[in-house]
């Protein structure tokens, strides 16, 4: 099921839309009319004032966002980057086919990344810290910020679910050295397919644009200088850029809806004895995506999971890294499932086999997710409620969470 964006796409996604065919304008290239403002860098100027960034890339995916976000900072071989394990493939990957080497850390009840076992895993080839706001809810990103400071670290944040997200009042992917997001048909606002960067970092920006246009910087016009990288195509198109600008206008309504209907939901289940919502650093600056319940024990939370037909967050398949077989392989050894890595797995490789993480393990087996914006089944969120859903609906889903909790937890009934 699509995220909440889907549910207020309109007039203005259409028109800026045909505008485009209109114009017959695929990409950011030179217009016969230099005042013209193209879809795509239109959206960036958007998204670079709604977040308070110096610089924002539009680029064709999230996953591309964050491989752009690191070429900009410099992360290469040699370079370790410190990932929660709980997050999405791209986190990973990205930076793997960086030639960088990925260190998993813990997370905690928040579900994202322990700042002290982040501390633990510090050495002296690390060069990033990489947060991932996951299910819309900002990591402790103080503690982060702290530690990074500490060890001359860069942030890197991984904002893909988390769009509109704020810590302590700022928005997320500003609070450290750049930002990546997504604009999937899964995220809190969309352009059918998409992603951005943010940076205040104009180095960072230069490096980033250049290799998501195959070397050129700023624009393909006669004050470009093309070279700069061997870059490679990773461009917004300007269809989908038309839908995102027209989203991004509206992504606090969007947001505004998703919390009303949370607040309802979770107020509507209440309290219940053997279980607790999830640990949120910043309750007022969440996307509140999602309900998530975190049990005491993981048989009532697998009990209470397969009452409502959906499985704990354990079982989310390409967000745990216990469940990444591509990932185990290549820690073993197996260079042919990162193409084009010609090195060999680093010291951190001995973290990438199920089992490593035992406190992420334990807490994703004990947590069950109520969608309340996003009903993703690869993220154990099938269950649930939507931006589109009625009172009644949103209250006869919060009878039947707390009911299967009463009926699957023994001495509570």
């Amino acid at each position: 099921m699509p995220g909440p964006g889907y549910r207020f796409v309109g007039e203005e996604e259409r028109a800026n839309v045909l505008a485009v065919l209109d114009r017959w304008s695929a990409t950011r290239e030179v217009f016969d009319d230099p005042g013209e403002r193209e879809m795509v860098r239109r959206f960036e100027e958007a998204a670079a004032g709604r977040f308070g960034a110096a610089h924002c890339l539009a680029v064709n995916s999230g996953t591309s966002a964050l491989i752009a976000a690191l070429v900009g900072l410099g992360i290469g071989p040699g370079d370790e980057v410190i990932v929660p394990g709980y997050m999405f493939v791209a986190s990973i990957a990205s930076v793997l086919h960086c030639g960088a080497d990925v260190v998993l850390a813990e997370v905690d009840e928040s579900l994202t990344l322990d700042p002290a076992d982040v501390r633990s895993r510090i050495t002296g080839r690390t060069k990033a810290i990489m947060p991932v706001h996951m299910l819309g809810a900002p990591a402790d990103m103080t503690a982060l910020r702290a530690l990074a400071d500490e060890h001359g670290l860069h942030l890197i944040e991984d904002c893909a679910q988390a769009a509109g997200a704020s810590y302590q009042g700022r928005p997320v992917g500003t609070l450290g050295s750049a930002g990546a997001f997504s604009l999937n048909h899964f995220k809190v606002i969309t352009a059918l397919q998409g992603g951005f960067v943010l940076t205040d970092d104009p180095l960072v920006f230069q490096r980033a644009y250049s290799f998501h246009d195959q070397g050129w910087f700023p624009y393909r016009r006669d004050d470009g200088e093309g070279d700069l990288l061997l870059g490679m195509n990773l461009g917004l198109g300007e269809l989908h850029a038309a839908v995102g600008l027209a989203q991004l206008a509206k992504l606090d309504v969007i947001l505004g809806r998703v919390r009303e209907v949370k607040r309802r939901l979770v107020e509507g289940i209440g309290d219940l004895p053997g279980v607790r919502r999830r640990t949120l650093h910043d309750p007022a600056g969440e996307c509140a995506s999602f309900a998530v319940y975190v049990f005491d024990d993981v048989a009532h939370a697998e009990a209470v999971a397969k009452h409502l037909g959906v499985k704990t967050l354990v079982d989310s398949p390409t967000h745990y890294y216990g469940g990444l077989p591509a990932l185990t392989a290549y820690g073993r050894g197996d260079r042919s499932v990162v193409p084009f890595r010609a090195a060999a797995p680093g010291p951190a490789a001995r973290i990438y086999e199920p089992g490593a993480l035992p406190r992420t393990d334990d807490v994703l087996a004990r947590s069950v997710a109520v969608s309340t914006g996003v009903s993703d089944s690869y993220l154990g969120a099938g269950f649930g409620v939507h931006a589109g859903s009625s009172p009644a609906e949103i209250d006869e889903v919060a009878h039947t969470f707390r009911d299967a909790v009463l009926a699957c937890i023994p001495g509570i009934a």
